[in-house]
């Protein structure tokens, strides 16, 4: 059952390792998904986080753009009340213009990280999510063609049309990006309770608008494919660490994958992890295979765009590649 495939890379820094090294993986990353036919590669916003280095995602974005020639490439995502829309605008709107037809811009209303931190982006806290439509109207005025007399025009920025699409890991977001016609990405990669409502609820609502005639929805799942199952299982205990920190208020850099992990998990952390990373595709080859069929057929999912949570970046390409072949 093959559907479209695209790449998150949340640029993890890994143990023992830093930024300058996650951003050379992330080239590599895109290299191999731009070899291997996927659709788009993403990197997300995040701040103060020990273990993510995308935090400056535009800039990020233009090495990775730079690096490729064909792939799209785009964020997954801006957290658009982190910033003024004319700012992410002219951000955006550079990139159009030095890679034009490949850069789309997701966008979010979290703040992708703490409030302290949050507070230090905007200086306050006065950005209202509540305003959230109104910034992704102002910011696709921005982005459109300029009307005669329009005061503020975005420079870079204007009649560039750059694509958008809204994430969300709510039935809020599902409803905003229904009502604005825009094509949704539902993050089932860590918050899967509410994906199969979003996805109706996206769905039953949607309004055709100039970018989208019909719905368009991606899924994004945590894929982790090593030459058997208990391999595979090895690996993915870097998240699952990853996960408990989060749950503990630790703030570490991405964790060597852990041999005796039953012994340093609880019951509760089992519980936890085995809720928040039900939809993870993790074996060999063809145990994904299997799990990938099942989850398009369950979800409907006019796309999905894999991370791959993977200590060793050796180990993670090969997934990257493993995943393509099978997904083609």
């Amino acid at each position: 059952m093959a559907i479209p495939y695209s790449l998150l890379d949340l640029a993890p820094i890994s143990e023992g390792f830093g930024v300058k090294d996650a951003l050379n993986n992330s080239t590599l990353m895109a290299k191999e998904a731009e070899r291997s036919g996927y659709e788009r590669v993403w990197l997300a916003e995040h701040h103060g986080m020990q273990g993510v280095a995308s935090s400056a995602t535009s800039v990020v974005l233009t090495h990775i753009a730079n690096a490729t020639s064909t792939i799209k490439v785009g964020a997954g995502g801006i957290m658009l009340p982190n910033h003024a829309p004319l700012v992410i605008a002219e951000q955006f709107g550079t990139l159009a213009e030095l890679f034009p037809n490949r850069i789309e811009l997701g966008l979010g209303r979290a703040p992708g990280t703490d409030m302290a931190t949050a507070r230090a982006l905007r200086r306050n806290l006065q950005s209202d999510v509540d305003s959230y439509p109104e910034d992704i109207r102002e910011l696709q005025h921005y982005l459109g063609t300029p009307e005669e007399g329009q005061p503020i025009v975005a420079v870079p920025g204007a009649n560039t049309h750059v694509p958008l699409w809204l994430l969300g890991s709510s039935l809020y977001s599902a409803q905003v990006a229904a009502k604005m016609g825009l094509p949704y990405s539902f993050a089932s990669h860590f918050a899967p309770d509410a994906l199969f409502d979003a996805l109706h609820v996206y769905r039953s609502m949607f309004q055709p608008s100039a970018q989208l005639s019909t719905p368009k929805a991606m899924a994004g799942v945590m894929v982790v494919i090593a030459e058997t199952d208990e391999e595979a299982e090895w690996l993915f205990t870097s998240v699952k660490q990853q996960f408990m920190n989060m749950r503990r208020g630790l703030n570490k850099p991405f964790a060597k994958p852990m041999h005796n992990f039953n012994e340093y998990c609880t019951a509760t952390d089992e519980a936890m992890l085995s809720s928040v990373l039900r939809y993870a595709l993790v074996g060999s080859k063809e145990t994904v295979k299997t799990k990938l069929n099942k989850f398009i057929e369950a979800t409907q999912i006019d796309e999905i765009i894999v991370s791959m949570p993977i200590y060793d970046i050796n180990a993670r390409l090969l997934s990257v590649k493993t995943f393509a072949e099978l997904a083609g």
